[in-house]
């Protein structure tokens, strides 16, 4: 997914698996070094057992016995180095470390099965991932994306903000949301929601026909199933327009923060004189959907972002200034930003990032008019 950045195993994880691999044979090295190398009153073969221990953590089941077979090896080495008959105190040594050993191999039949249990849900939710949250093309029509994406859940691949971007006949479409909560019933709302916009993106006449046909495919959702957690939840949305022909960019907001828009070395939020309510709370007040339309031409940039972006805060309770960050890195290359966004947020966040983050970047390059 170009742009898409997401929390994976990095080089860290894998020096860290490597270590792991490598401390049995540390164990074996140093407990034999310091038998041998010390007085014969200090006895060190006790601390064989800790190395098929330690390789249940990283070693198949094989690997495992085989460490500790080196273990007991080991033991019967230390007892002919001091000289010392087979005695109970030596087969008792041995029956420990095959004992531990026995233990330690289930232990490393459970971790790997457990493993490949975890590799295929991993699998699915990669499928998954890539039908609810498509990968984003890095240019559509005549402008350029950049897409930030990062799921609040440790280990998640998607949460409940989304994102999608269409063009069709005459114009760019994009829309960027956020459903009221977390977990797997925000997930299941963002995935209607992405499913009503895809069925209705081509056909609509405008972006108020296509926030009718969002908040009408939620309704039907829980309609069908009164039960789904769905149907209690509701989502700010905020869709745009990029038409052919045009330099201009049209916007409607059901209750989402206002995108950024950067002009040169000028960055201001589009204003929304008359904001819809959120998906899901239409029905709470009349009201009709009011378009705002902005000039946007070459050179220009704006950013789409939910509130994981917006509402990031420091240990002093400050939100994360986002709009001055964005003038700051008025000159820095488009395709740098997410990561740079990315980066920053963490840095920032008073325990990190604790909530889903969507931060599309649509760039109208000079060069595409």
């Amino acid at each position: 997914m170009p742009d898409g950045h997401r929390g994976r195993p990095g080089t860290a994880t894998r020096t860290q698996f490597n270590i792991g691999r490598a401390l049995p044979f540390l164990v074996l090295a140093l407990t034999l070094l310091a038998d041998v190398f010390t007085p014969d009153r200090e006895r060190f073969d006790r601390l064989l057992v800790a190395a098929p221990a330690l390789a249940a953590v990283t070693w198949s089941v094989r690997g495992t016995i085989g460490i500790g077979l080196l273990a007991m090896a080991a033991r019967l080495l230390l007892g002919f180095t001091r000289g010392e008959p087979v005695a109970p105190e030596l087969v008792a040594s041995e029956t420990v470390i095959a004992g531990v050993t026995a233990a330690a191999a289930w232990v490393s039949q459970v971790r790997t099965r457990y493993e490949r249990d975890l590799r295929e849900l991993t699998a699915v939710a990669e499928v998954v991932q890539r039908v609810v949250l498509r990968p984003l093309p890095a240019r559509l029509g005549r402008f350029d994306l950049h897409l930030l994406y990062v799921a609040a859940a440790a280990k998640a691949r998607i949460g409940g903000d989304f994102y999608e971007a269409v063009r069709v006949p005459g114009a760019v479409r994009i829309m960027l949301g956020d459903v009221q909560g977390k977990g797997l019933g925000a997930v299941e709302t963002a995935s209607v929601l992405l499913g009503s916009f895809r069925a209705a993106v081509n056909d609509a006449p405008g972006l108020a026909a296509l926030a009718d046909r969002l908040e009408e495919g939620l309704a039907r959702y829980g309609a069908w199933d009164p039960d789904s957690d769905a149907a209690e939840r509701f989502a700010t949305v905020v869709l745009v327009e990029l038409p052919d022909g045009e330099d201009v960019a049209r916007f409607l907001s059901c209750g989402h923060p206002a995108p950024l828009l950067q002009h040169g070395a000028e960055v201001a939020p589009v204003h929304f004189a008359d904001p819809s309510l959120p998906v899901n709370l239409a029905g709470l007040a009349d009201s009709r959907h009011h378009i705002e339309q902005v000039p946007f031409g070459p050179g220009d940039r704006l950013l789409l972002y939910t509130d994981g972006v917006s509402e990031t805060r420091d240990r002093t309770g400050t939100f994360y200034p986002l709009e001055p960050r964005l003038r700051a890195w008025a000159a820095q290359p488009a395709e740098e930003l997410p990561a740079l966004l990315h980066e920053d947020l963490a840095d920032y966040g008073a325990d990190g990032l604790d909530d889903d983050v969507a931060a599309l970047l649509v760039v109208f390059p000079p060069e595409a008019h």
